[in-house]
């Protein structure tokens, strides 16, 4: 399954995105900051997300990104075949090269019907579900101190529903 930082900051993006009025860009150094995460990394992550169709981004003094149309109810397996191998979901769990119910590797069994659950859980979760839970106040949105959300956001937003 997905292990990979640029997944994590994707999904902490998205999610940070979802949580933004329609009409308002955000730029990726104002994500990054609220993220504590690098800036450079995160613009690079922001610009193919652009090219994958996920983002839209406008240029100019009040430019930035935001999400596409739609996306929010996208389910995060979906977002995840931006950043991780197209067969993410079928890879072995031991790393095995060939693992399916004809050549199973001594985990299949027991691996497959929990990888699966996965699968299922990534799909019915979208950003719009995990930004109502951050906006709650219920789960946190990155690995930040003890801040309030209402801090991290920018000025103007508003954490109501």
């Amino acid at each position: 399954m997905f292990r990979s930082r640029t997944s994590q900051y994707t999904i902490q993006a998205l999610v940070y995105l979802a949580m933004q009025p329609r009409s308002m860009p955000v730029l990726a150094r104002d994500i990054a900051r609220s993220l504590n995460v690098s800036a450079t990394y995160l613009s690079k992550i922001m610009q193919s997300l652009s090219k994958g169709m996920l983002l839209s981004s406008q240029r100019g003094r009040k430019g930035g990104f935001y999400l596409r149309e739609g996306v929010e109810k996208v389910g995060i397996v979906e977002i995840l075949a931006h950043t991780e191998r197209v067969s993410f979901t079928q890879d072995c769990v031991l790393g095995l090269k060939a693992c399916s119910d004809e050549t199973a590797c001594p985990m299949h069994c027991e691996w497959n019907p929990i990888k699966q659950a996965i699968v299922d859980l990534l799909q019915e979760c979208t950003l719009q579900q995990l930004g109502e839970d951050v906006r709650s106040g219920r789960y946190q949105l990155a690995d930040l101190p003890n801040v309030p959300i209402a801090q991290l956001l920018p000025p103007g937003v508003l954490l109501c529903r």
